[in-house]
């Protein structure tokens, strides 16, 4: 029996003895973990980076709940259509609650309501130059009419001609045309003569004047900046006068930026050095021009004294002062960074390549562009759709409002968190998939080995694996948005009626949310390059990126930043040409046109123009630069162990070596300029 017990312990302590030696073996594996020095633990810390070697889905919890977001919205949308705010948008509605064009149903305790207007399909507003400035509408009796009156009637004579002739009735509903010259309520429930002919408006079915001169006040009111109406009168009357002039520029701004391109895709090497010296000669030229124009607009105008040339005068003056400040600084920063011109080629030189195996890159602009026009457009229809929803409620004129009770009254701001995130959600998509493209042709050893489309191997590993993450990373950026949009708000509404320090504090606070997203977009799009290398979460990428940025400071300084430089002289420099040729052109009609209104629009649009079009160059430069800063960090040409990086770059790091361990021996200045890219080579 004892020889029984003795044999069953042994039998389960023989059992036990894996996990016993297991437990052992973890014991010891932590004590010596923990025993160890510093660098031994971040030896076990680092992470082995794989590029295109495993694909999985990132951030699944995130896409759900972006998901869940946009249903929200899409309910949002049929809420406001099954009340039928979309049929009072477009078919419109009396002041009474009647939609026009169909038949209605009685509002209780409103008079004139739920009236069978199948034939009355048009809004007529009695007086539609009565608007009210505070709520932004028309604050008159609006009345379905069978048609719009095509001229003017100028007396109620011709109102009643008009409703016998046409069938339209354009006085309330409770009056006959046969009472309208007689009834003593015409007064009140007839349109306001003389009634300025109007014309429908395409698809809202609004009866709107053809002269809009009556909304001068509106537009005026809007402008808040302008005192003296003339001054608008004049600047709107410039811009109608030099329509034509500001579209061909448009087109010409347009035009030289896919000419940029093409440049900056065949000629890279070169670039910079061309970009250099035609942004000095251009802001030379520029500011020349306009020192030009000053003294011979100033010989002129004074043997000829109008207000139009008094202010094209002052106009050109502050131009003229404004040039001279840019080109000095201009020229002071282009002299400071002179020694770092050759970093920026020999990356230029590889996103130019990057464009030659991927020419798909050029359209993503337009392609992002088209998407987020859709999305706009989409946005605006719901958010007119909630400006017309609710329920039918009188208000103290005895006409009738429609109102939201309720949470649900607060659906648009639901609606505008909707427009920042999605709108982040689509340019975050553009990003993850041009950062996805540069991935691929990095890491691929043999170039024509590359997908037939990149472009689209990216779009789909985005759209299968990484969708989670983009949701995400715009998130973060929409919850420092929303908070600088308020405080913006918040400025705007206390303009002149607080204090200096409230002032003061809040432009502090946007300035400081507006930095603070600069660098979130910037970790965005590197935590982005490193998801698409490794196929990690959001966070798990934002934090080896932004180790990757650390380590490399001085290259992101010495490369990045003078590519993004290079980038903005190329941005400039379209701006200067266009607004170079608008100034020429603009020049011969200075006798009648105050072009400063429309100079300004030029330049504006053309900048635009130039930012999309070349910042999809200037993402290319940040991927490159990350996935070289971490293919110089995990590799070192040795067997097994070989770059991934272009020939250009290899020249480039041995070049900075030499020049470095010349320039340590003779203690020169240019060692210390090249110093960051050479120590951060020879580390790798």
């Amino acid at each position: 029996m004892l020889w029984s017990l003795e044999w069953k312990k042994k039998s389960n302590l023989g059992r036990l003895s894996p996990l016993i030696l297991f437990l052992k073996r973890a014991v010891l594996y932590a004590h010596t973990s923990i025993s160890f020095s510093s660098p031994s633990i971040k030896t076990s810390s680092k992470r082995e980076w794989k590029p295109l070697e495993d694909h999985s889905c990132t951030d699944v919890p995130w896409l759900l709940l972006f998901i869940l977001f946009c249903i929200g919205m899409g309910f949002i949308c049929g809420f406001t259509i099954a009340t039928g705010a979309a049929a009072r948008l477009l078919s419109g509605y009396d002041s009474y609650g009647n939609i026009c064009g169909q038949k209605n149903v009685k509002v209780e305790g409103i008079v004139n309501s739920g009236l069978d207007l199948t034939q009355k399909k048009y809004v007529f507003f009695l007086d539609p130059c009565n608007i009210d400035l505070v709520h932004q509408k028309i604050k008159s009796l609006a009345l379905c009419v069978s048609a719009c009156p095509r001229k003017e009637l100028k007396t109620l004579a011709d109102v009643q001609k008009f409703a016998e002739t046409n069938g339209s009735t354009l006085c309330s509903y409770e009056l006959l045309p046969s009472e309208y010259t007689t009834d003593p309520r015409a007064a009140k429930l007839c349109p306001k003569y003389p009634v300025p002919e109007s014309a429908p408006i395409p698809f809202f079915h609004r009866c709107a004047p053809v002269n809009i001169s009556c909304y001068a006040k509106f537009a005026e009111a809007l402008i808040t900046f302008v005192s003296d109406s003339s001054v608008l009168h004049r600047l709107i009357s410039g811009v109608m006068t030099s329509k034509e002039i500001i579209l061909g520029l448009c087109l010409l701004s347009l035009v030289l930026s896919m000419i940029l391109m093409v440049i900056i895709r065949y000629i890279s090497r070169v670039l910079v050095w061309i970009l250099t010296v035609l942004v000095i000669l251009g802001s030379l030229g520029g500011t020349g021009v306009l020192w030009w124009l000053y003294a011979k607009e100033r010989m002129s105008a004074s043997t000829v004294e109008t207000q139009i040339a008094k202010e094209n005068l002052q106009a050109l003056l502050i131009y003229a002062i404004s040039a001279t400040v840019f080109t000095v600084i201009l020229l002071l920063i282009m002299l400071i960074m002179r020694k770092r011109v050759a970093l920026t080629i020999a990356l230029f030189h590889v996103a130019g390549k990057v464009f030659i195996h991927l020419p798909l890159l050029v359209f993503q602009p337009f392609w992002t562009f088209f998407v987020l026009i859709l999305f706009w457009t989409y946005w605006t229809t719901v958010l007119l759709f909630l400006g017309t929803t609710g329920n039918p409620v009188p208000n103290e004129e005895g006409f009738v409002e429609f109102r939201v009770a309720g949470p649900l009254k607060y659906m648009w701001w639901y609606h505008l968190v909707g427009l920042i995130w999605i709108s982040e959600f689509i340019l975050a998509c553009q990003q993850m998939t041009v950062a996805g493209a540069v991935v691929t042709y990095y890491f691929t050893r043999e170039k024509r080995n590359l997908p037939f489309t990149p472009i689209l191997a990216s779009v789909n590993r985005l759209v299968c694996y990484h969708l989670g993450t983009v949701a995400k990373g715009s998130f973060i950026i929409t919850l420092v948005k929303i908070p600088r949009m308020i405080l913006m708000y918040i400025h705007t509404q206390l303009k002149g009626k607080e204090n200096a320090c409230a002032r003061c504090m809040l432009k502090a606070c946007i300035c400081c949310l507006w930095c603070l997203e600069k660098c979130l977009t910037y970790l965005n799009q590197n935590a982005y390059t490193a998801t698409a290398i490794n196929s990690t979460n959001f966070c798990t990428s934002a934090k080896d990126a932004f180790v990757i940025l650390v380590e490399n400071a001085l290259r992101v300084a010495a490369i990045n930043t003078v590519g993004d430089f290079m980038l903005f002289l190329g941005k400039v420099l379209i701006v200067c040409s266009t607004g170079l040729a608008g100034i020429m052109l603009l020049n011969y009609q200075r006798d009648y046109t105050t072009w400063v209104l429309p100079l300004i629009i030029v330049c504006l649009f053309a900048f635009l123009v130039a930012h999309c079009f070349l910042s999809i160059y200037e993402m290319v430069v940040d991927v490159l630069f990350l996935c070289f800063a971490i293919d110089t960090k995990y590799n070192d040409g040795s067997p097994g162990r070989e770059f991934y990086m272009d020939k250009v770059l290899m020249e480039f790091v041995e070049n900075s070596r030499k020049s470095m361990r010349e320039a340590g021996r003779g203690g020169g200045a240019e060692g210390r300029e090249l110093k960051p890219m050479a120590s951060g080579a020879s580390s790798s």
